[in-house]
């Protein structure tokens, strides 16, 4: 994290018995140099989190078996296995991945583009205006990820739906509602992860980094 800290900044300066003087220029370039420093630090860490995503897309495809664990809920189901089943899961799941590191790799994209925006832009005006930009990619790549995340269940769950019903297999009410209850149940657990993720991870710098924007709208309007 940037070490500049503009609360803290001020509580310091405010107990120091001989204040330094620092005018409105100075404290605009360390707001400034802070600024950058987080949006870098948002952009490492999506390039890490694609990194990651694709590192593990890549272990999967070569080491591991995707389809295992989603036979095995289906077969629990009275699915009858085979081949043809598993190469269709298995090319649904290889799209759904392309798709979120197609999306993840979007969004790197944009925040690596207003990163390199930020980095260069002198004007205070316009600084504040790339912040602002910067600040809404980032909560849009939030929901983005909360979107995917439930649009991938519920075309697994209509996958399992059609798989049922082109095998022809009536489940009983109980086993029926409990299918039901538990796709609802992992859904909603997997939304409130990621969003307590975002939250953690980019919150944080979101917070502070809107404190600095806040201070430079200050400066901002003086100088109007």
């Amino acid at each position: 994290m940037p070490d500049f800290d503009i609360d803290q900044f001020k509580k310091t300066w405010q107990e120091q018995e001989v204040r330094p003087k620092y005018d409105s220029a100075e404290i605009e370039a360390m707001l400034n140099k802070s600024s950058r420093g987080y949006v870098k630090y948002i952009l490492a860490i999506s390039i890490a989190e694609f990194v990651v995503i694709l590192g593990l897309n890549l272990y999967y495809l070569f080491m591991g078996d995707d389809s295992e664990s989603v036979m095995n809920v289906l077969a629990k189901l009275g699915v009858e296995n085979s081949a043809d089943l598993e190469g269709k899961f298995n090319h649904l799941y290889f799209a759904l991945k392309i798709i979120s590191l197609a999306i993840t790799a979007l969004f790197v994209w944009r925040f690596y583009c207003n990163y390199t925006k930020i980095h260069v832009e002198s004007n205070l005006k316009k600084l504040i205006l790339q912040i602002i930009r910067f600040k809404k990619t980032v909560n849009l790549f939030i929901i983005a990820n909360i979107v995917l995340m439930v649009v991938f269940m519920v075309v697994l769950g209509a996958f399992t739906l059609g798989i049922l019903s082109q095998q022809r297999i009536e489940l009983d009410h109980p086993t029926l509602i409990g299918f039901y209850v538990g796709f609802v149940i992992t859904m909603l657990l997997s939304v409130v992860l990621i969003w307590i993720y975002y939250r953690i991870v980019y919150g944080i710098i979101l917070k502070r980094l809107g404190k600095n924007l806040g201070e430079l709208e200050k400066i901002d309007a003086q100088h109007s």
